[in-house]
């Protein structure tokens, strides 16, 4: 138990924080070695949440009667698909932050006066996600062809840039101008985005701790002999009390993640 909380306190100081984040940023726009692998890693199966669910099904087959395998898989799958949404949303704020690195190359590049194309390779090389690039590369040399309506954040933004990049083709404005306010635009976004995750950090925790309070209660009730966990599966009334249970505490914890998500966009 002693060397299992000593590796994780030591887990928890190796963990990179913001710092790092920023030195490996200013690294990237220093021309180190890019981290292609980390980037080009295939994402998160999208079948991981069947694949949880059929997990959870399984376990709480073998541990009650039918209505705890289904509530379990059931849970196991909404843990899975709210988890891999999450990964997906630090990746897309990632993606956001080496953006907003690659139009500060872009535009220092071009107040030092190489041309458009120089700077252009110089601002995708920034980037390590081969798809990114792509999208970056057709935003400042086909801004006509990127899309207007899209659903992701880093589509939003590749089309904010598109919007500056002909803007800056119709009325000969400055590039490195336009392309700096689509930076500045990206890196408050992101600051407001931590802002309001700081706010809601509070809510959130409250949010987490309300919902292991019933399992605290089965534990609790266990505990002095009351034998909660039969009688609320052997029983219509139990059985009744714990898909209502389960059914609350999902749709809260759904609601107020969907209020945060909803905050920081």
């Amino acid at each position: 138990m002693t060397a299992a909380l000593v590796a994780g306190a030591l887990a928890l100081l190796a963990w990179p924080g913001a710092a790092s984040r920023r030195r490996e940023r200013l690294r990237r726009l220093a021309g180190g070695p890019r981290p292609v692998a980390a980037w080009a890693a295939p994402g998160t199966p999208a079948a991981w949440p069947v694949l949880a669910g059929a997990a959870g099904l399984l376990a709480g087959a073998l541990a009650g009667p039918p209505l705890v395998a289904v509530l379990a898989g059931a849970v196991a799958a909404g843990v899975a698909r709210a988890a891999l949404r999450q990964r997906e949303g630090r990746r897309e704020e990632q993606s956001l932050d080496v953006l907003a690195d690659a139009l500060a190359a872009l535009a220092a590049e071009l107040r030092s006066g190489r041309p458009l194309g120089a700077a252009t390779a110089s601002a995708v090389a920034v980037v390590p996600d081969p798809g990114a690039a792509r999208e970056l590369a057709r935003a400042l040399r086909a801004p006509e062809a990127v899309p207007a309506g899209a659903s992701s954040e880093l589509g939003r933004a590749h089309a904010r840039l598109a919007a500056a990049v002909r803007l800056s083709n119709r009325t000969g404005c400055s590039l490195a101008a336009v392309a700096g306010a689509v930076e500045d635009d990206l890196r408050a976004r992101r600051r407001r985005r931590d802002e309001l995750r700081s706010v809601t950090a509070g809510p959130r925790a409250s949010a987490a701790l309300l919902a292991g309070l019933p399992l605290l209660a089965l534990a609790m009730g266990g505990g002095i002999g009351a034998r909660p966990w039969t009688v609320l599966t052997t029983t219509v009334v139990g059985q009744g009390l714990l898909v209502a249970g389960v059914t609350l505490e999902a749709a809260g914890l759904a609601w107020s993640a969907r209020l945060v998500r909803r905050a920081l966009r």
